[in-house]
């Protein structure tokens, strides 16, 4: 396992925001110059509870008792080996940790692998650029060796060269949890943990990881080594720490406090009990009875925090440990059988690929492989950003999240950060509804949240400014309008919301005043008329005043044949609002009497009374002295002085025929003004 350092700066975000609040992130000035960018914004990370996957059991497994995976050039690889048949197989996932792997049986390496190996770790030399795996086995003092595979510079190598380093001055006595890594002063020391004796075993390469390593006996630290079936190392603000699962009787971990260095005397090296399944014990962190026989454990930091994965082989449970600090305090998570888990006997590093963590666990048992994944959410309304500076984002659902960017990805200048930031939920809010006034009206409108720290609503359209920090303001807007409204809150919340105001805008229009012949009609109501609107279903009523001399007074548009001047008034009416908003007009209808008003045509045989008589329409003639028709040759057919009456077409009681007559009309209007006319009009039958 390599050292795990804490992560460079290389932007900023917010800790907390609210859902639908817009996230900013500012990158760091050293970021501006890199090759590439991968921004993911909802990215999977070690705090989230693990789903799993089981692989099945097509990988040539025999009781596989350990696997890690590793990175390597663009590929995934895994290593197994089976403790029944001394095999060691590779795993190539290719690109992607989600592909079935393919894989590659090395058998035991010209018997260069240990008996019975029990545990291995991938190493890779940073200096000549060259990988190795490293492999534990034996039952006893007498079998038990240490044995180093070496890949040269690609994990992909098809033959491997493998050496076998046997068993220095007889320490290892069936090895399990083999750690090599490079230490602070360049020099390459690595552990294992004795399973019989619980010893612990340091390894020293000195400057050359491909040289036999010596070995030293640091034995059974303070005591808390008891059956150690696994062993995993981390390195935290430049100190190193050991984390040993035990299968004792109490199924405990300890922690080993070693040094600055992989090489520290004895004096300075500690030993911490920090979970176990007897829930009697006061101090460590208990296991609620699922870990009774731990198998393997597992340390990954992800977003600038400490995880353990330790599996149990008797429960075929996983149990995640979260660390404040490497020294804790400790959160055990029980995250019961995870991707069907079957006597478990070893989980890898978990690996991220792009915005997803994968980890892949050994089924003892029935021999399959169990895949857990850790993948990114779609709680953000985008995923992911490739440039520089991202676009503004929101996430849609509390939680916890995770903020992840790689810059010069793939590239031996790559650097990586994750930032988790919490995203909660609207704080208690009471706030107007969508409202409705009616034109010219007033709404006040208010947002209460007694956590916040201060309101903003937007200035804009009829919007009394001398209020809008406080909460509750007037608005007076003239049509349906939107009112934003920002909310702050003292623990970085700040939730954007709105209040909409609709407006009914009800037009009454009755027309332009006019003048109309006297006996004439003319249809009233103008065109900014409200009429029944499709889209919002809305039905108005209408209402004019007075009635009379009206073909319809509930119709927008009605009919008018006033006797004399006349004025009318218009009333619309919303019917499906509640508040009824109306609007007024008024029209006035004048009537011109300096002339007589006839039809030009009439048929007498028509059952229509009102064309069957030939006589004067006007309505103002208060004396008419006289109306008469003649034919073409002057004979006087018709004669009355009663503007009531009109010619019904005949002559001395014979009908007259189809022809053009002409008539003569001579009277007084209302106002006193004579008024003498003659025409022509059309009798048709």
């Amino acid at each position: 396992m390599s050292t795990l350092r804490a992560q460079t700066v290389l932007f900023s975000a917010p800790e907390t925001a609210c859902i639908n609040q817009p996230i900013v992130l500012v990158p760091d000035s050293n970021s501006f110059h890199a090759s590439s960018y991968y921004w993911g914004f909802c990215s999977g990370y070690t705090g989230n509870a693990p789903t799993g996957e089981n692989l099945g059991h097509t990988f040539g497994f025999h009781i596989p008792s350990n696997i890690d995976i590793a990175y390597d050039s663009g590929n995934y690889y895994g290593f197994v080996i089976n403790s029944q048949t001394r095999e060691l197989i590779r795993l190539n996932f290719g690109h992607s940790l989600t592909n079935i792997p393919t894989t590659t049986n090395f058998g035991n390496l010209t018997n260069g692998l240990p008996l019975n190996p029990t545990s291995l770790c991938i190493v890779k030399d940073t200096l000549s650029n060259n990988w190795f795996v490293f492999v534990t086995g034996g039952y006893d003092v007498a079998t038990s060796t240490l044995g180093r595979v070496d890949f040269l510079t690609d994990l992909g190598n098809m033959h491997p060269n493998v050496a076998n380093f046997g068993n220095y001055n007889g320490m290892l006595d069936y090895p399990k949890g083999v750690f090599v890594a490079k230490d602070k002063d360049h020099q390459w020391h690595g552990y294992v943990v004795n399973h019989v004796t619980s010893e612990l075993i340091r390894l020293d390469f000195a400057f050359n990881v491909s040289v036999t390593p010596l070995m030293y006996d640091y034995g059974n630290v303070s005591g808390d080594i008891s059956n150690p079936t696994d062993l995993a190392a981390v390195n935290d603000n430049g100190k190193w720490y050991l984390f040993i699962t035990n299968e004792d009787v109490s199924s405990s971990v300890a922690r080993i406090d070693l040094d600055t260095t992989l090489a520290p005397d004895p004096s300075v090296i500690a030993a911490t009990r920090i979970g176990s399944s007897d829930v009697t014990d006061p101090s460590p962190t208990t296991f609620n009875g699922r870990i009774l026989q731990p198998s393997s454990i597992s340390i990954n930091r992800d977003c600038g925090n400490l995880y353990a994965y330790i599996t149990d082989s008797t429960t075929s449970q996983l149990i995640g440990i979260q660390m404040a600090t490497v020294t804790g305090p400790y959160n055990a998570i029980d995250y019961n059988n995870v991707g069907f888990e079957d006597y478990p006997s070893s989980i890898s590093t978990i690996l991220r690929d792009s915005d997803d963590l994968y980890g892949f666990i050994a089924n003892a048992n029935d021999s399959t492989l169990t895949r857990i994944d850790l993948s990114q959410c779609h709680n953000s309304s985008i995923p992911s950003f490739t440039d520089v500076t991202p676009p503004v984002y929101t996430y849609d659902s509390p939680g916890v999240y995770n903020i992840y960017l790689v810059l010069n990805q793939g590239l031996p200048n790559m650097e990586v950060q994750c930032k988790t930031i919490q995203i909660l939920a609207y704080p208690p809010i009471y706030m107007n509804d969508d409202t409705t006034i009616c034109q010219g009206d007033t709404a006040r409108l208010y947002v209460i949240s007694n956590l916040a720290d201060s309101f903003s609503w937007q200035t804009g359209y009829n919007i009394d400014t001398s209020y809008i920090y406080r909460d509750s303001v007037k608005v007076y807007p003239n049509y349906s309008t939107r009112y934003p409204v920002t909310i702050f809150y003292p623990f970085g919340c700040i939730v954007d919301t709105a209040v909409r105001v609709h407006v009914s805008r009800v037009h009454a229009d009755a027309g332009p005043d006019r003048w109309i012949h006297d006996g004439a009609t003319t249809v009233l109501g103008g065109p900014y008329t409200t009429i029944f609107d499709s889209t919002s279903y809305l039905n108005y009523g209408y209402n004019w005043k007075p009635f009379q001399y009206l073909s319809d007074s509930t119709v927008p548009f009605p009919t008018a044949f006033p006797p004399y001047d006349f004025t009318y008034y218009l009333t619309v009416t919303e019917l499906n609002d509640t508040f009824h908003c109306v609007a007024k007009d008024t029209v006035v209808v004048h009537l011109n009497c300096g002339d007589f008003y006839l039809p030009n045509a009439f048929a007498p045989n028509s059952d229509n009374p009102a064309t069957n008589r030939f006589s004067v329409l006007n309505k103002e003639i208060v004396k008419l002295n006289y109306f008469r028709v003649f034919n073409r040759w002057g004979v006087l057919l018709f004669e009355s002085s009663d503007p009531s009456v009109g010619w019904d077409g005949t002559y001395n009681g014979q009908p007259q025929p189809v022809d053009v007559y002409v008539w003569q009309a001579d009277g007084f209007c209302l106002s006193g003004l004579e008024v003498k006319k003659s025409g022509n009009v059309s009798l048709m039958r």
